[in-house]
């Protein structure tokens, strides 16, 4: 299994308007200047792993839209445009996709009854697990399938019983580690990996990147660092609290590829 090396990245700003965000966090409202020194803070982090980073400007038309990671799915063959299950975020997509098209060729397109969030797909290698929950539809993960397969891409799909999305609750390190918390904790499709267990009361951890050979973590989760750690990794810390009351992690801010 190949180890992928990640060359760039593509973040969005956040919006003054992030305040009026989707929630079910119950931590308050975010600070939007803090957000902001935290969200560069997170780009000064994928710099030090050695990606490009390409900045687009807040849409205050969406208040989510910091959340970039949920409107594509980028593959080293495609450039798969999601379609939101949040009404609020239907046609977040839209100014992204010219800055894509700078850097894909190919480029297709999940549609209507089909809902998927990004958040809910984790790439191993050349395998998608793709998770149902109240933001992806069974419609959705079909269209995202039928569209991989193409490209000779396989899928699990993983139905999701509490988690927001499944990279809430799990996050692959490469090397055949795999972060778990939770529900994923003890179902069968998950027990090729080494699971590393992250606990309860830290499982906001549990969502983290893998960035060529470092894991950059949220700030704050002493025991999901040490666990990362056991297992010969170079972590990054970065605080993401304004994030975290508008349900969002450390994955969901960037696009990777």
């Amino acid at each position: 299994m190949n180890t992928p090396q990640f060359k760039n990245a593509i973040v969005r700003k956040p919006c003054k308007n992030m305040v009026n965000g989707l929630s079910s966090a119950n931590l308050g409202i975010p600070d939007y200047d803090l957000a902001m020194k935290q969200h560069q803070n997170y780009i000064n982090a994928l710099i030090f792993c050695g990606l490009q980073v390409e900045v687009l400007e807040a849409n205050e038309d969406f208040p989510d839209s910091t959340f970039i990671e949920d409107i594509a799915l980028l593959t080293p063959h495609s450039a798969i445009i999601t379609n939101p299950g949040a009404l609020s975020r239907k046609g977040e997509a839209t100014d992204v996709l010219d800055t894509i098209k700078k850097y894909y060729d190919q480029i297709d397109f999940i549609k209507e009854p089909g809902t998927i969030e990004a958040g809910d797909i984790m790439m191993v290698s050349d395998h998608f697990y793709i998770g149902l929950s109240e933001r992806t539809n069974q419609e959705g993960a079909q269209q995202m399938t039928s569209i991989l397969a193409k490209y000779k891409l396989g899928t699990t799909v993983v139905p999701l019983k509490e988690m927001l999305h499944l990279k809430t609750g799990v996050a692959y390190l490469e090397h055949n580690n795999l972060l778990v918390t939770g529900e994923f904790v003890n179902i069968p499709v998950f027990d090729p990996f080494n699971k590393l267990e992250i606990e309860t009361s830290e499982s906001y951890a549990a969502n983290c990147i893998w960035v060529n050979d470092h894991v950059i973590i949220p700030k704050g989760y002493p025991n999901a660092k040490n666990t990362i750690e056991k297992t010969a990794y170079k972590t990054i810390e970065v605080d993401v609290s304004e994030f975290k009351k508008l349900d969002g992690g450390l994955s969901c801010l960037s696009l990777r590829f």
